[in-house]
């Protein structure tokens, strides 16, 4: 799909995914030949009137407050730079609409697991014989002997479309994306699509399921309001990762242009022999000393400037840069807040760190940090993208981390706020305690008499 055109280049925009900049002058766009465009209302950052009245302190009900007066005082302004200019949507009121009625389905179920079998097979043929949907499916989900020795599903497995992780780019050829399993089906779904992500309705037949919001019993209510797109939907923000290597004199092989779901990113680093790969990253991107026993020893840079060097001493030491989406995973157990997915923020956690001060920050989306070794590093390190595609990274190797541009829209089942509270207190137990128990109505009424009797007295 052809991007959209901002000042005249063909690149998308280059802000975080819970707002967009003004050049793009339109609302996202999320999978291929149909593009889902929210109906909620923008705010700018940078609108500031000269005389700030009452009314335009309203608040609604929206995560990010009021339009901020950059007025101060008779003089005094913030310098207006239409390249910065962003526009933050209200949360509250992200509604998903179709363009046109989706054709096309991606339906990923977890693999090996044998009480997904009948979803499995409830759901396709609802979308085929009701839905007149096309379906796609994975390969390797067909090569289940339970599906295979089936009979009875043999002319609905006929009707699929399937495709090879890695070697097959179905990016263009989706509407929609349904996922039966835990959050790692919604972490593969994210990182089958490099680019544009179509809208993901998750339904929660794994073991957490803080990601995936939806019952299987009503799926046919369900998967119908979303098609006819009454539906809300939170924009989950990923993280463009850019890592470049140092040529070492090993060529790697890359299945039809891409690299373990990595984009080559072809610029400059390439033409002067490095090896730079792209991911798109939807929890988080987490930097450890591996199998070694020597410290971890790493330089975080933010915009250019070196903030801090990581130093941990532990099996998995190292730091995590997160989204507000993998805030409530690894981070969380690393000891970080836990942050709304509509806030756009990066989060650094430090893992095992040999510091008592060091404590997890959070960044704004807009930065790149870039994580390298330090020049006493006496190891490696190694790095993940949500928890995949582990790989080395040795001294002259860089990590570039910025938000992407293109979110993950998740289909919610009430809306945005409501739905996150839920799962912290489903499945996190978030402040559970036992409640204090009041006084018996009988110490009650004697501290009652025992006050009016002292004042009395």
């Amino acid at each position: 799909m052809e991007q959209e055109k901002v000042n005249g280049n063909k690149e998308p925009c280059a802000e975080a995914s819970s707002y967009r900049c003004s050049a793009c002058h339109g609302d996202e766009d999320w999978g291929p030949g149909h593009p889902l465009r929210g109906r909620s209302k923008s705010r700018s950052l940078s609108a500031a009137p000269v005389l700030a009245s009452a009314r335009e302190f309203r608040r609604t009900r929206s995560l990010h407050g009021p339009c901020p007066v950059t007025t101060f005082g008779p003089k005094a302004c913030v310098l207006q730079n239409p390249q910065t200019i962003m526009h933050i949507q209200d949360p509250a009121s992200q509604r998903l609409t179709w363009n046109k009625s989706p054709k096309s389905v991606l339906v990923i179920k977890k693999i090996r697991d044998a009480s997904l079998l009948q979803p499995f097979k409830e759901l396709c043929a609802y979308l085929m014989e009701e839905n007149n949907m096309v379906v796609y499916v994975e390969k390797k989900v067909l090569e289940d002997p339970a599906l295979l020795s089936d009979d009875h599903f043999g002319p609905v497995k006929r009707k699929f479309c399937t495709f090879r992780e890695d070697y097959d780019d179905i990016s263009n050829q989706i509407d929609l994306i349904i996922c039966l399993g835990g959050d790692g089906t919604l972490l593969y779904a994210s990182s089958l699509f490099q680019g544009s992500v179509p809208p993901v309705m998750a339904f929660h037949l794994g073991s957490l399921g803080f990601l995936t919001p939806f019952n299987f019993e009503n799926f046919q209510s369900q998967v119908t309001q979303v098609i006819q797109g009454n539906a809300a939907v939170v924009l989950r923000s990923r993280l463009k990762v850019r890592v470049v290597k140092e040529p070492r004199g090993k060529k790697v092989a890359v299945p039809n242009g891409i690299s373990e779901n990595g984009v080559l990113a072809a610029s400059l680093d390439v033409e002067v022999g490095k090896q730079a790969v792209q991911y798109q990253v939807l929890n988080e991107v987490v930097i450890d000393r591996g199998p070694s026993s020597y410290l971890s020893n790493v330089d975080v840079y933010l915009d250019g400037h070196l903030i801090t060097t990581v130093q941990g001493d532990a099996c998995p030491a190292g730091v995590i840069v997160s989204t507000p989406t993998g805030s409530t995973a690894y981070a969380a157990a690393a000891g970080a807040s836990m942050i709304h997915p509509n806030v756009p923020a990066i989060m650094v956690t430090p893992i095992c760190p040999h510091s008592l001060s060091f404590r997890p920050i959070v960044v704004p989306a807009g930065v790149e940090l870039k994580i390298m070794l330090s020049p006493e590093a006496r190891n490696t390190a190694w790095v993940s993208f949500d928890g995949r595609k582990r790989q080395e990274i040795r001294h002259g190797d860089s990590i570039s981390i910025t938000t992407s541009c293109y979110p993950l829209p998740s289909i919610c089942v009430r809306d945005p706020v409501s739905d996150w509270f839920e799962s912290l207190a489903q499945c996190l137990h978030w402040n559970v305690r036992k409640k204090q128990a009041h006084f018996p109505e009988d110490e009650e009424d004697a501290d009652e008499e025992g006050g009016e009797e002292r004042a009395g007295s």
